[in-house]
């Protein structure tokens, strides 16, 4: 069982930054690989980025790719995503995620309660 506690979302300014971080109990956090998803309003939850259980190996998402960096700090069982040149298209609940390796939802087996991210223009 691995719970898991989003924190640092917030309302920003648009080419701004934010990290948010993903606390987890248990010590099983870096058998799993790690994701991030998002979820706007009247839209369904969508993919930001996943990292491997050590995270070496990382992937993103289109949308954010060159402007948001996923890590994990496993010794702090804590995984980040930080967030730059912010756009109001990022405004989104944002939710981590662990379990396999993938872009879809059905990959995580356990979810965060979600962090709210609001980007003025």
């Amino acid at each position: 069982q691995v719970q898991l506690v989003e924190s640092g979302g917030g309302l920003v300014q648009a080419g701004g930054s934010l990290r948010l971080s993903c606390a987890a109990s248990g010590r099983t956090f870096s058998s799993y690989a790690m994701g991030w998803f998002r979820q706007a309003p009247g839209k369904e939850r969508e993919f930001v980025a996943v990292c491997s259980g050590s995270g070496g190996t990382t992937y993103l998402a289109d949308s954010v790719k060159g402007r948001f960096t996923i890590s994990r700090d496993n010794a702090k069982n804590t995984g980040y995503l930080q967030m730059n040149s912010l756009k109001p298209e990022d405004t989104a609940v944002y939710y981590c995620a662990v379990g396999s390796w993938g872009v879809g939802e059905k990959s995580y087996r356990y979810w965060g309660q979600g962090t709210q991210v609001t980007v003025s223009s």
